[in-house]
């Protein structure tokens, strides 16, 4: 099994304190990779504005390097940050790593007779033209993110290896939510597209599972032709895409997610307030039933996290913390290692009806059931 931590407060901490929870979880991984998304990106030498998005991912040749930098002139970007890692090369396991990537840029100024949408929409397509550059040079330029108020970083080794190896315990980057995921597949090759957590369009997910249901899934979304959905080196991908297609396409509230992965029987459906509307959403979306076992972790652009399992339950997860401060991870001693001063008799093992949802206030964890109705879209 993997193993998943993530940890969300008022006032930003390190990543390397995400980083111990899961070296106390260590048994659950075999140091094939990990993966950190940071949310309420700080930069002690640097005051970040939001909105600027921040480019993540790894330059394996000087020559890679170079390219980016002409790439995004030419496309009408400035540079306002570039972060130097304090790298120290003996803890990391692969040896072409030119320049670990963690850049601000300002948008081109053609950008701004576009709305919120297409800003959206270009940012996307920028990483894909940028991810697509480096897969067409023989892998030498690895993007994993491009949006503004997130950070990513993703290595091969063990989690407080690659922490020590980029220094990421030297505060020099904070933020209000961290994401960790140790190990990368279970069924295919180490690849660092297939490391999680996975992201698009500020929306980010990891997985501790196996998604039996990933072949029919994958067609369906790779089917749309949305220019997103790609990649899947990983069966745990489309559950980011899946929740990107319930939030950004059909416009529902986080609570139709778990509808849409593990929706109720028939028998329940008729007796909950919204059953029509949510017979008729099972329907159109049965391809995206999962079939597990499956715990997903993930987080929105409002700084909003949450946890969910699949029907089978066979994958742990607790939720627990205080006002400000809250974690979610695959084992109790994960939680404890990130929030040790909590009331322990309140965390909380979500059950196969529940999504676990910390809204950005964090001043409590909201434990919701698929049982209980939720806000219904907007019609026009």
């Amino acid at each position: 099994m993997c193993r998943l931590a993530l940890k969300t407060a008022s006032k930003p901490f390190s990543p390397y304190e995400v980083l111990t929870a899961m070296e106390a979880m260590q048994e659950g991984y075999d140091g094939s990779g990990l993966g950190l998304i940071l949310r309420g990106v700080k930069f002690a030498d640097f005051t970040y504005r939001a909105g600027d998005p921040i480019l993540s991912g790894i330059a394996h040749t000087e020559a890679a390097y170079h390219r980016l930098d002409a790439l995004m002139q030419e496309k009408g970007f400035r540079l306002k940050y570039d972060h130097e890692f304090d790298v120290d090369l003996k803890n990391i396991e692969a040896q072409d790593r030119y320049k670990y990537i963690l850049r601000v840029y300002k948008q081109p100024d053609s950008w701004k007779a576009f709305d919120e949408v297409e800003v959206e929409r270009q940012l996307m397509l920028t990483r894909l033209e940028l991810r697509k550059n480096g897969e067409e040079h023989g892998g030498d330029l690895t993007i994993f993110a491009f949006w503004p108020d997130v950070a990513a970083i993703k290595e091969v080794g063990w989690p407080l290896g690659i922490g020590d190896a980029l220094n990421l315990s030297d505060d020099r980057i904070t933020s209000r939510v961290c994401m960790a995921q140790g190990r990368q597949n279970t069924n295919y090759g180490i690849n660092l597209y297939a490391c999680h957590p996975f992201f698009i369009q500020g929306i980010a997910t990891m997985t501790n599972g196996e998604n039996t249901a990933y072949v029919p899934i994958k067609e369906l979304l790779t089917g749309m032709h949305y220019p997103g959905y790609i990649g899947y080196q990983s069966d745990s991908e489309v559950f980011t895409h899946i929740l990107h297609y319930v939030i950004k396409q059909l416009k529902l509230p986080l609570e139709t997610y778990k509808h849409v992965i593990t929706p109720l029987k028939t028998e329940e459906l008729n007796l909950h307030p919204q059953g029509e509307f949510l017979k008729g959403l099972r329907n159109v979306c049965r391809r995206f039933i999962i079939d597990g076992p499956n715990c997903v972790i993930g987080s929105l652009p409002d700084e909003t996290c949450f946890m969910v399992q699949d029907h089978k339950k066979l994958r742990p997860g607790t939720v627990g913390g205080k006002k400000g401060a809250w974690a979610m991870a695959s084992e109790m001693c994960g939680v404890d290692a990130m929030i040790p001063d909590r009331d322990r008799s309140l965390d909380f093992q979500p059950m196969r009806e529940n999504t676990i949802i910390i809204p950005p206030d964090r001043k409590e964890m909201k434990i919701w059931s698929q049982f209980d109705p939720y806000p219904l879209p907007q019609v026009a």
